[in-house]
């Protein structure tokens, strides 16, 4: 997960992106959304396909992929050429994003699930941490850089991938869910729950790069250096939520985790160009502490709905709900900041798109605090129940 999640580098350089292509932040949306909607549609696919031939294959295949669309990066010369590369990234991302749940979840006994997925969260952490310090560091090098420096990287990965986890072998048939398990409450509500916490969450990784270094006047470097706090949260928040959700259940995590997101981003809907940015970083922080308590626990609930033979495309249902969100909530804050830009000015459709993102957060509380049915128990699998 290390490889797909120093995309965080992107965000840093996504006004370098802007400036290199004659846009505006409206419109540099489309590098977020064509990559993210691309990996939607694999993951699940991968998942599917996972649970027939074992994840350690689409995982593989996934980095080598990555290899491939990281090198055609330094082939962009165009606006559309671009977002058709973040396609064909997406497209490999979506391989590892949809195997990589399931990986933790059959390698470990269900008891350690928590613990499990909150390793992936803190890997993903971790590669938010450095992704926007070597971005900043190297976007004066040129965009493309943002991705050409994790070549080795996935090809290390591609190599030792199979030799890590050789006994994670696929049921050997095709198995889509059937109704019943797809349409579980747990299922639904942990999905809706996913898209919710993304939308607000992206709307801090579109609009907070824009904040620091146009707004701000922040170099490029020093604003990566601040983005890190949020990925420093995700990375510590995932730990801990991995630990709550095996000690106490999913519930009550998931409650703390979107709490602390939205009081960070009211704190960033607050911020102006005299804020002093020993705030913003402890609001970028609750952002990303929020993110990953939260999203641990709601990951294993998608997960524990489903047996065991079907941990791959569970694992890909999960990302697809995340990404629904991350979709809706770049359109969501691009669109609120450009209606707003001409009449509040830029700082104040900034936080009008913050504390727009803030609302979500409350309305996803409200949606976890909704206690539906309990579902019968999977066969070959764990209850579907929210503890």
């Amino acid at each position: 997960m290390l490889v797909v999640s120093l995309d965080s580098a992107v965000n840093v350089a996504l006004p370098a992106m802007a400036d290199a292509f004659a846009i505006g932040p409206a419109e540099i949306r489309w590098v977020i959304i064509c990559y993210v909607l691309s990996y939607a549609i694999t993951s699940v696919v991968a998942g599917v396909v996972a649970d027939r031939v074992g994840p350690v294959p689409v995982y593989t295949a996934g980095m080598w992929l990555s290899v491939v669309a990281f090198l055609l990066f330094s082939l962009v010369t165009s606006y559309p050429l671009m977002l058709a590369t973040r396609a064909a990234q997406g497209l490999a991302g979506g391989l590892v994003y949809g195997t990589a749940p399931a990986l933790a979840t059959l390698s470990l006994p269900r008891e350690r699930h928590g613990r499990g997925l909150g390793t992936v969260a803190a890997g993903q952490g971790v590669g938010g941490i450095a992704g926007p310090l070597i971005g900043g560091a190297i976007v004066a090098w040129g965009w493309p850089w943002v991705f050409l420096f994790r070549l080795p990287l996935a090809v290390g990965a591609g190599v030792l991938a199979p030799w890590l986890r050789p006994h994670l072998a696929g049921a050997g048939a095709w198995r889509v869910p059937p109704r019943s398990e797809l349409m579980a409450w747990p299922v639904m509500q942990g999905l809706t729950l996913a898209a919710l916490a993304s939308w607000a969450q992206f709307s801090v990784w579109l609009l907070a790069p824009f904040y620091l270094v146009s707004h701000r006047g922040l170099s490029a470097s020093a604003g990566g250096l601040l983005f890190v706090f949020a990925s420093f949260g995700v990375a510590v928040g995932g730990l801990a939520g991995g630990w709550l959700t095996d000690r106490f259940g999913r519930r009550g995590p998931m409650i703390v985790g979107l709490f602390l997101e939205a009081a960070g981003l009211s704190m960033l809907g607050l911020a102006h160009t005299t804020t002093p940015l020993p705030l913003v970083a402890l609001a970028l922080l609750l952002v990303g502490f929020g993110v990953g308590s939260f999203g641990v626990p709601n990951i294993a609930q998608v997960m524990a709905a489903f047996p065991r033979v079907r941990q791959g495309v569970a694992g890909g249902l999960a990302h697809l709900g995340r990404t629904l969100g991350v979709v809706a909530g770049v359109q969501a804050a691009a669109t609120v900041y450009g209606w707003l830009h001409n009449t509040l000015g830029p700082a104040g459709a900034l936080r009008a798109a913050f504390g727009a993102a803030a609302a979500i957060c409350l309305l996803a509380i409200v949606l976890v605090l909704v206690r539906g049915p309990r579902a019968a128990r999977p066969r070959g699998g764990a209850p579907c129940s929210i503890s």
